[in-house]
């Protein structure tokens, strides 16, 4: 399909699926209802269920879906890997790890942020160090990655298992990914979030393309090759921690998103990149529906609904690439 139709279908099913997300639940509202009550006022309870519950949820579900896989595509050309996500270079472990050993303590709100902070930005200096030989080399890096990864993964093994039970549930769940804790006052930060870093990671398409036919190429192109690796790292690593405070560890939509998008045809990144914002923000939006609905009343990690989605999806782009 050409980027100039699939663009805008993607914008359409976006906004069918904040309609689908704000009429469904365990207590049903019609989409025309839905629409009336978000619009005009009408509908008491059913107007606070949708601005006080339902809408904040689905804003940061599109917003950390968006920035997950805007990650996913960055760091796909950075490494020039496939199978690069937003989880493979240890950062989101570090986030992860160090958010934990803050909700074991019992902080909340800003403590908890920083400490998430403070470890992705271990995670982005140990890579830094261990990557860099006189500009990021792409097989060190994902090596450095593996390894913190396995190391971070050992820590929060390490933090479930020492933690007391009272606080372990909401541990776990929030490890697995978990949007039923958002704060409606701060819904609005995750999209945000994400439409600034596409503006930042805009200008960088073109190298990317170039990036994509060798380094050496891309030099004859006029590149600055560590320029561009070192700017792509730091930003695929700001916004995979802000996905990661966000909602916790929510696998597969930063790894399948943009193959999708390029068996659909967005190849080049100056439209790969926006159509990633729109199409990941919907697939968790989505899979975040489907985490709250599928059990009604009870809520399932939003985290295992992505897995169990993108798993499958993920070996039949496989065994095509194989045909």
């Amino acid at each position: 399909m050409r980027p100039a139709l699939l663009l805008p279908l993607l914008a359409v099913v976006a906004c069918a699926g904040f309609l689908l997300a704000l009429a469904a639940g365990s207590q049903g509202i019609e989409p025309a209802r839905a629409w009336q009550a978000l619009t005009d006022g009408a509908g008491g309870l059913e107007r606070e269920v949708i601005l006080n519950l339902r809408l904040p949820r689905a804003l940061a579900a599109f917003g950390v879906g968006a920035l997950l896989a805007l990650a996913g595509a960055l760091l796909q050309a950075l490494l020039r890997n496939p199978l690069a996500d937003p989880f493979v270079l240890g950062i989101s472990g570090g986030a992860g790890a160090m958010a934990l050993l803050a909700m074991l303590a019992g902080l909340s709100g800003i403590w908890l942020a920083g400490a998430g902070l403070g470890g992705a930005a271990l995670s982005l200096t140990v890579l830094l160090l261990l990557g860099w030989r006189g500009g990021l080399l792409p097989h060190r890096l994902l090596l450095a990655g593996v390894i913190l990864s396995s190391a971070w993964g050992a820590l929060v093994t390490l933090i479930l298992a020492l933690a007391p039970d009272a606080p372990l549930r909401g541990m776990v769940f929030w490890l697995m990914g978990d949007l039923s804790g958002v704060d409606p006052a701060h819904a609005a930060t995750p999209p945000l979030a994400a439409a600034l870093a596409l503006l930042l990671a805009w200008p960088l398409a073109r190298g990317f393309d170039a990036l994509g036919q060798g380094d050496v190429a891309a030099r004859a192109l006029g590149v600055a090759v560590g320029r561009l690796r070192a700017a792509a790292l730091l930003l695929a690593a700001v916004v995979t921690t802000l996905a990661v405070l966000a909602a916790g560890s929510i696998g597969f939509v930063g790894l399948v998103t943009p193959h999708v998008l390029r068996l659909a045809g967005l190849r080049r990144h100056r439209v790969l990149l926006p159509g990633c914002v729109l199409a990941g923000g919907t697939l968790l939006l989505l899979a975040d529906l489907a985490a709250r609905t599928v059990a009604a009343p009870r809520q399932l990690p939003v985290g295992a609904v992505t897995a169990a989605l993108g798993a499958p999806i993920f070996l039949w782009l496989l065994a095509r690439d194989r045909r």
